[in-house]
């Protein structure tokens, strides 16, 4: 079922009078891309008091209230100064697509063209959040959508977090997302200062208030990046796109692999878990007759060996546009029996909203072509 919404925008600034915050309306701030102190000291120079940022966090990040007029602590002068001051929740969703196993993907875009997909996950207890952190991809994997016509620009913390209150929005006070997963559209490591800045947003306990341990970054692997985040004192999850056991597949499949050698990337990866204990996750997207064979799960077998690592198998989403096939249920068996034989720890991931444009960017590609 596809389920086309608008949703509301803040409301336009009033008129400027002798009640107008101080600062300047071309000034105003996307409120969602703020820490805390960094909120307060805008709310300051906005002439309110510094403690009232506590008060407008726990309306929009506790009840979910993105319009300053139904900010009931708030004068109405107060009111009148959080308009001018912040835009919270700007993006118009433009589509909706619900599964029949609950999986829920959204189409959001902030300006003409500036479109980007999130999509909520239900699994038991656990409602996670697919978050994109940029339009489009630059990393142009040879079987996924998203690349297609590749990357379109960054998108901002602001932009990364609004997918999570969006989608906690229409889920409900009680439905609200508990762990999310940077593995949408984009290559987060690409967009390294919005995505740490959106991943510390969602971890303050004044604002979502998710463990980071929760939080997992999936990355095709940018070494140096890697490194960098292990010192951001996060103990966030980081699950690496491999998706092929050496590295001349690697190349064919991943135009990126031309730049960073798949060595440098364990490597890197050896590192993190050192540095923050934190087991890495290898995800890897099986293809028909192109990755999923015996000799490569024996491979795979022997770059586990080198790190302390666990393995996420996903059966591949088909894309009409491009060549590559779903794998066989017999072959997925196989290439997990060699993988536990192996002595590695490894999941084949449930395949959700498989009635809904299931693969990363399809609803985008869909939107865009009519």
């Amino acid at each position: 079922m596809v389920a086309f919404l608008a949703h509301s925008v803040n409301a336009p600034c009033l008129p400027r009078n002798d009640m107008s915050c101080p600062v300047s309306v071309s000034q105003q701030k996307p409120f969602l891309g703020l820490l805390p102190a960094e909120a307060d000291e805008y709310l300051q120079q906005c002439g309110l008091d510094r403690w009232r940022g506590g008060q407008l966090r726990q309306w929009v990040y506790g009840k979910l209230v993105n319009n300053p007029e139904a900010m009931t602590s708030f004068s109405k002068k107060h009111r009148q100064h959080l308009r001018e001051a912040f835009v919270f929740t700007p993006a118009q969703m433009i589509r909706r697509q619900d599964s029949s196993d609950g999986t829920v993907k959204l189409l959001l875009e902030w300006e003409p063209g500036q479109v980007a997909e999130t999509v909520m996950i239900p699994e038991g207890v656990r409602r996670t959040a697919c978050v994109s952190s940029q339009v489009g991809c630059p990393v142009g994997c040879r079987f996924c959508a998203s690349g297609l016509g590749g990357s379109k620009g960054n998108l901002s913390a602001a932009q990364i977090v609004e997918q999570v209150i969006q989608l906690n929005i229409i889920m409900g006070s009680e439905q609200r997302i508990t762990n999310v997963v940077f593995m949408g559209m984009g290559e987060p490591l690409a967009n390294y200062a919005q995505v740490i800045q959106a991943v510390r947003i969602l971890h303050d306990p004044e604002c979502l208030n998710l463990g980071a341990r929760r939080i997992t970054v999936s990355t095709v692997g940018i070494p140096a990046r890697i490194r960098q985040l292990a010192g951001e004192d996060l103990p966030l999850n980081l699950a690496i796109s491999l998706h092929a056991p050496n590295e001349e597949l690697r190349k064919q499949l991943i135009p990126w692999a031309e730049h960073f050698a798949l060595e440098e990337i364990l490597d890197a990866s050896r590192d993190y878990f050192e540095k923050t204990g934190r087991e890495i996750t290898l995800e890897y997207i099986l293809l028909s007759g192109v990755n999923d064979r015996p000799e490569h799960a024996r491979e795979l077998v022997k770059v586990c060996r080198t790190m302390r690592a666990n393995v996420n198998l996903i059966m591949y989403n088909e894309v009409p546009e491009l060549e590559f096939g779903r794998p066989k249920a017999d072959d997925v068996s196989e290439f997990r029996r060699i993988l536990r034989e192996g002595g590695v720890n490894v999941h084949v991931r449930k395949s959700r909203g498989r009635d809904i444009d299931a693969a990363c960017g399809q609803l985008r590609r869909k939107y865009q072509d009519l």
